[in-house]
């Protein structure tokens, strides 16, 4: 024990010299302070995480989420649904069979609906009874005063939850509204024992850290579902490293300190970045069910959720549509860990194994119409500057009819193969990859002007520009305005009068206005008709005519028209303004076409229906307005010659590919394809064209018509736009039966059948019906003294004959022709005329207008 003793005392006094040395003083006051700063910093940095977790979680889970909403479903007695089918519309937009679903719920009793919409509803908290027979809706009834309706509105459908400044998608879920299968699912997948831990696994941790050390890298994951969440919302997904581990472990400590459980799982699922579809970044289960399956969390089976877990875990790796075999290997290996967690009995986990990967098939611009929110984007931006409607919780209603969005994108899809085939057998592109055509369309409800669908291009995720807000040349979807000023002429005091009767010259021409350069427009293919009918020119979208008859009725009353009509792109009353070359948008255009269907009406087209605030408060309601743009009789009369144009004209391909429906529309053609047309259901503009503006050498009948057809034949099969009605003449207008070809006789240029003219018989063996406004008809079938007119031929109405209309041109030799004038005896079409008698109207034209009138016939005959 003594030596012991004297062993110890040199090291302890050795010890002591240390500690009472100057210098280990020193050093252990720097150490001090050193571990005093570290404290204070670390005690401020976590105040400071603290302070940036509770500013998040101030804003809660639902924070900045303005929603978009298509239009509401509208349904009617004779329907053709069955219960089932109404039970899927609603389950799309968010109702189930839980009474307190906000959004609302339904039942069902004795081959019956009941339908109970919620406080965060569209509706009024109106309820409603739909009840079926044979297959159709029988009977509606409203549960507010048990009154029979007519029709019924089900729930809008969620477009899309549009969150921050990025291009973000969510729908957004509450605990209780996640299925207890999905939350065992993850749970299984990502962190078996989340409800169980503190919020960090240290074993995970330590294991994770020994394999990194081990290779040599950052590549082991332990993360548990509260570290996730961490890292997600409020450190960032940096690049792994021993720093960031750290932040994790303090944010999460203050998470599992603020939060429950069911809270983290909730703003996690909510959060979670789940890859990207379309343009969009998909974030959270319930957008990434729909994204992926077409389904909300409620409807998922086991498969489908076992393979969103397995997406989960690394969004880009498992693409399930650019990687679908390294998806279900992983999709196997969470239902293995789902069994073995008790989650799945040991057959539903064989049964799970043995499904092939099911992705719902419908394109991204189908189910979310991103050119379509892009132009509600830009429309909120545009009206109400004052809004936030990224800080803000706005319900914003549209116009959007998501089943026409989908036709649409089907449509485009099916047309746009054949224009590919077209472009790729030109030869301007042999040895070459041929440009790939581009396309637009817009669908209007022309009761109102709503925007149903919009296309703006093939592929969004190619492309952002929306074309059907791009300026383009509209060619000959133009002429219905030209047209209609000509008509128009019968309600002025120009003295000039021109009818889809008055005949003009085909033939190569040159324009000058104002003293400018010459303008000689030509025809598609530089080939003439000679002596046309204005009906035949627009049917045949001759363009020499159309400029003829744009000079008589004025340049300038052509473009006021177009004005009134919607088109407010930049014009000028100039010649080539006939044919279409002042660029304007498809959104104008179709907003232009509603004066057809509408007798002269227009309609401004418009996406947004409703603004609601977070409160149900409604902040604007779209009233649709009607505002005169031409008188009825002159848009009738334009509708009635585009008619014919699909009947018997450049549009003729719309019958002949299978559209059958009353329905009236324009081809154009400039450097693009243009096809316009409309039924009394749906208006529809399609474009087609290159980006560059290079000329497609496509025409539109053979571009955009095989669109607009496709679309339209699709459109008229849902229950809502089937009911297609013709177009009744309004009053003030005249049917007439008339020889056209006897009227073209007067035009120098005309060439009779000389077969016909030998036998004694008139130019055409079957009249042609014709409509002019009341007081502008010819009294006659034929020309007024035609030799060989049947008999019986004579109509009601005035002598009138406006065959030719009147110019002195110069043809391609220089030299300066007179063309025949028009007759000049006519009666204003405003004059009230319904009290005199036929014989009484033809006694007062000028007989000797009528005789001159027969000595020229007579010499053109003889």
């Amino acid at each position: 024990m003594p030596k012991a003793t004297k062993r110890k005392a040199p090291f302890l006094r050795s010890t002591l010299r240390v500690l009472r040395h100057p210098a280990f003083k020193i050093v252990a006051a720097i150490v001090c302070v050193v571990c005093l700063g570290g404290m204070v910093w670390l005690y401020s940095y976590y105040r400071e995480l603290s302070a940036a977790i509770d500013a998040k979680l101030a804003e809660g889970p639902f924070q900045t989420t303005s929603k978009i909403y298509a239009a509401p479903v509208k349904i009617s007695i004779g329907d053709p649904y069955r219960p089932e089918d109404i039970i899927a519309q609603l389950k799309q937009s968010g109702y189930d069979q839980r009474r307190n679903n906000p959004l609302g719920w339904y039942r069902t009793v004795d081959n019956a609906v009941e339908v109970y919409p919620g406080p965060e509803s569209y509706f009024d908290m109106e309820g409603g009874v739909i009840r079926f027979s044979g297959g159709k809706i029988s009977e509606i009834i409203s549960l507010r005063d048990n009154t029979h309706r007519n029709q019924y509105l089900l729930e809008p459908e969620l477009v899309t939850h549009l969150s921050g400044s990025n291009r973000e998608k969510r729908r957004l879920l509450t605990f209780k509204e996640i299925p207890q299968l999905l939350v065992r699912t993850i749970i299984s997948a990502e962190d078996k024992r989340f409800f169980e831990h503190s919020g960090f696994d240290p074993l995970r941790i330590l294991k994770s850290a020994f394999v990194d050390l081990k290779e040599g890298s950052y590549a082991q994951g332990a993360s548990t579902l509260t570290m996730q969440l961490a890292r997600g919302i409020i450190i960032g997904d940096y690049d792994k490293n021993w720093k960031r581990k750290g932040e994790e472990v303090l944010v999460t400590l203050n998470l599992e300190s603020k939060l429950t459980k069911e809270e983290i799982f909730t703003y996690y699922i909510n959060h979670v970045y789940m890859g990207r579809r379309g343009s969009f970044n998909i974030h959270g289960l319930g957008e990434a069910a729909q994204a992926y399956f077409g389904k909300s969390v409620q409807d998922l089976t086991i498969t489908e959720c076992a393979t969103l877990a397995a997406i989960m875990n690394a969004p880009s790796f498992y693409n399930p549509y650019r990687n679908p075999d390294r998806v279900k290997r992983k999709r196997n290996i969470v239902l293995l860990l789902m069994r073995d967690n008790g989650v799945i009995t040991e057959k539903q986990y064989r049964d799970a194994i043995a499904q092939e990967l099911k992705l719902t098939d419908e394109p991204i611009e189908s189910s979310d119409a991103p050119y379509f929110v892009d132009y509600v984007n830009r429309t909120l931006r545009d009206r109400f500057g004052d809004l936030d409607f990224q800080k803000e919780d706005y319900r914003i209603y549209t116009t959007l009819d998501l089943r026409l969005q989908r036709f649409a994108v089907q449509a485009v899809e099916e047309g746009m193969k054949l224009v590919d085939e077209q472009v790729a057998k030109q030869r301007r592109w042999k040895g070459q990859t041929p440009p790939r055509a581009q396309v637009a369309m817009v669908v209007l409800d022309p009761e109102t002007g709503a925007i149903r669908a919009m296309v703006g291009g093939r592929s969004y995720g190619e492309t952002q520009l929306n074309r059907a807000l791009a300026k383009r040349q509209p060619g000959s979807i133009f002429k219905p305005f030209v047209y209609s000023a000509a008509w128009a002429t019968a309600l002025g005091d120009s003295g000039q009068l021109l009818t889809p009767l008055t005949v003009v010259e085909d033939e190569p021409t040159s324009f000058d206005y104002g003293g400018e350069s010459e303008y000689k427009p030509n025809n598609f293919g530089m080939k003439f008709s000679g002596a046309v009918t204005l009906r035949e020119a627009m049917r045949k979208s001759l363009n020499i005519p159309a400029v003829k008859a744009a000079e008589a009725a004025g340049f300038r009353s052509v473009m006021r028209l177009a004005r009134a009509s919607g088109i407010e792109s930049p014009m000028m009353a100039t010649p080539s303004l006939a044919l279409g070359a002042y660029e304007v948008t498809p959104v104008e255009m179709a907003q232009a076409y509603t004066v057809f269907p509408n007798y002269g009406q227009r309609l401004k087209a418009y996406a947004v229906g409703m603004l609601r605030d977070r409160n149900g408060k409604v902040v604007f309601a779209q009233e649709p307005k009607k505002e005169f743009a031409m008188d009825a009789r002159v848009a009738y009369m334009t509708l009635d010659v585009m008619r014919d144009v699909l009947a018997r004209g450049t549009g003729a391909g719309v019958r002949s590919r299978g559209f059958t429906l009353p329905a009236a529309g324009k081809t154009g053609s400039s450097h693009d394809g243009w096809f316009a047309g409309f039924t009394s259901k749906l208006i529809c503009v399609v474009w087609v064209g290159l980006d560059d503006n290079t000329d497609l050498k496509i025409e539109g009948g053979k571009s955009a018509l095989p669109v607009w057809t496709a679309f339209m034949k699709k459109a008229h099969t849902l229950p809502e736009y089937r009911r297609v009605s013709d177009f009744p003449e309004p009053e003030g207008i005249v049917r007439v039966d008339v020889c056209p070809e006897a009227f073209k006789m007067n035009s120098v240029s005309y060439v009779p059948s000389e077969e016909r003219l030998k036998a004694g018989l008139p130019p055409c063996h079957k009249l042609e019906s014709e409509v002019f406004i009341a007081g502008t008809q010819p009294a006659l079938a034929y020309p007024s003294g035609f030799r060989g007119a049947p008999s019986g031929s004579r109509v009601s109405g005035w002598d009138i004959v406006t065959n030719v209309l009147p110019f002195t041109r110069r043809n391609d030799e220089g030299e300066e022709r007179a063309e025949p004038a028009v007759a000049e005896g006519r009666r204003a079409a405003t004059t009230d005329h319904k009290d005199t008698k036929p014989e009484e109207k033809a006694e007062e034209a000028s007989p000797e207008k009528k005789k001159g009138l027969f000595r020229r016939l007579w010499g053109v005959i003889k």
